[in-house]
């Protein structure tokens, strides 16, 4: 991927241009409306309640919440997906081409927003260790209203060396999590929707709740509750290191 990944602003641009509307294909994107049921109750939005959706992909979150009366504007790295989250756009739903990285630089969007989500590592995680994480977080902090909230999943760093580090990924290498760096890498075969494959690498930002609870509290926001989730299973289950994701809601003071 190195001739197309010069010519995008994150390693992740080219694999989502590959991709295209073969993300929804994945069985990870099956819950869409089980997470919406679980992030409406726990956010207390309401039609008419306004949310910024970040890393917010070809817009299944988006435009579930949009068919609820709630007003939501999606950022996404990948023109792609931006693309595609507009074409099947419900009322309500409006998108944008945003690096997440850079919310804290957009004044029109600071204190905007009733609450934030970023759900399934779609900007949160797939920063490679060089602060961006921190940047996206404190980014979506600015985009709040006092009192709003931030509905955000990470990936578990202990599912990941329990059950990933040293398996094979698709093209038969290992699985690797850099305990150094917290971050997980594979190499892996995506296809897209004419069924071409592509070998791509991923990588992954992984979270203890420890780290979470300090780099929340380090964005000045205040942590509700921290769960154990998993795609379409998203619920209030304690820390385990079982589930894949922690599922964490904070509010801005």
């Amino acid at each position: 991927m190195t001739g197309a990944e010069d010519q995008h602003d994150h390693w992740f641009e080219p694999v989502a241009d590959h991709l295209g509307a073969a993300y929804l294909r994945y069985s990870f994107t099956k819950g869409t409306r089980q997470e919406v049921d679980h992030i409406v109750d726990a956010l207390g939005l309401q039609p008419g309640s306004t949310v910024l959706d970040v890393g917010c992909g070809p817009g299944r979150h988006a435009h579930e919440l949009a068919r609820r009366g709630v007003v939501v504007h999606g950022v996404d790295v990948s023109g792609t997906f931006i693309e595609l989250a507009r074409r099947d756009a419900q009322p309500g739903a409006t998108f944008e081409r945003v690096d997440a990285r850079t919310l804290a630089r957009r004044p029109d969007l600071h204190r905007r927003f009733d609450a934030v989500i970023c759900l399934c590592q779609g900007a949160f995680g797939l920063m490679t260790g060089d602060g961006g994480d921190e940047a996206v977080l404190e980014g979506m902090a600015t985009t709040l209203r006092s009192g709003g909230l931030i509905a955000l999943t990470a990936f578990n760093a202990y599912f990941a060396v329990r059950h990933f580090h040293g398996t094979e990924g698709s093209d038969g290498t290992p699985v690797n999590f850099d305990a150094d760096r917290g971050i997980s890498h594979e190499r892996t075969d995506i296809r897209d929707e004419a069924g071409r494959t592509a070998t791509v690498d991923l990588w992954t930002g992984c979270y203890t709740p420890r780290e979470l609870r300090l780099l929340f509290a380090s964005a000045g926001l205040r942590i509700r509750r921290l769960s154990s989730v998993e795609p379409g299973a998203y619920g209030d289950d304690p820390p385990s290191v079982d589930s894949p994701e922690y599922l964490v809601i904070a509010e801005r003071p």
